[in-house]
């Protein structure tokens, strides 16, 4: 219920020691989910509505690690979505809104993340968002997507719109697996280390 069992391990440690290497910033990357994020490229995951769940380690992994990569549906509820011809299609939105003007509680700080320089980036079935000088910015959307009634339209805040705003690799929406010699790459970083 907790955590996931480890496949061949290369190296198991206790807790106080395993939070020890996230203070240390031993990651390099960091993979998490997201329940609201905001103008500031804040994230919250700790106080969804009534729901108080806390943050765990949420806060030690995400603003220790160099490289974090937020994921998360675009819209909360159930959305119905279609991938069809290496295109995305909303045939029914969700219910709330998870940009916001504002999260409930601020559990990843963008403003933090923006002086350390830490490299943070926000992806979605529909958008794929960057933070870059204490803003945030839309660099890619899916192929058939329409920008303002399918993203803008569905945030409360208006990001910065990439002068090279880019389209998604439709092979991400195709039924066909995707190969690690022809990854849909986001930055040098995961460039240099998925080859």
């Amino acid at each position: 219920v907790q955590f996931g069992a480890a496949w061949n391990p290369e190296c198991i440690m206790s807790m106080p020691s395993q939070f020890d290497f996230y203070h240390g910033r031993g990651l390099d990357f960091g993979c998490l989910g997201m329940g609201q994020m905001d103008e500031m490229g804040n994230v919250n995951v700790s106080k969804l509505g009534t729901d108080i769940t806390g943050s765990g380690g949420f806060i030690d992994i995400s603003q220790n690690a160099k490289n974090v990569v937020f994921c998360a549906p675009f819209m909360n509820g159930k959305p119905q979505i279609e991938m069809k011809d290496g295109k995305l299609k909303i045939i029914k939105d969700g219910t709330g809104k998870k940009f916001l003007k504002k999260v409930d509680q601020i559990t990843f700080s963008g403003r933090y993340a923006t002086e350390t320089k830490q490299n943070v980036i926000y992806v979605t079935e529909r958008a794929v968002f960057k933070l870059e000088n204490g803003k945030v910015v839309l660099k890619e959307i899916a192929p058939g997507i329409d920008l303002q009634k399918d993203i803008l339209a569905q945030m409360d805040f208006a990001p910065v719109i990439a002068e090279d705003l880019k389209t998604m690799d439709p092979a991400i929406f195709k039924p066909e697996k995707m190969t690690v010699n022809n990854p849909h790459i986001y930055d040098d970083f995961f460039q240099k280390r998925l080859r």
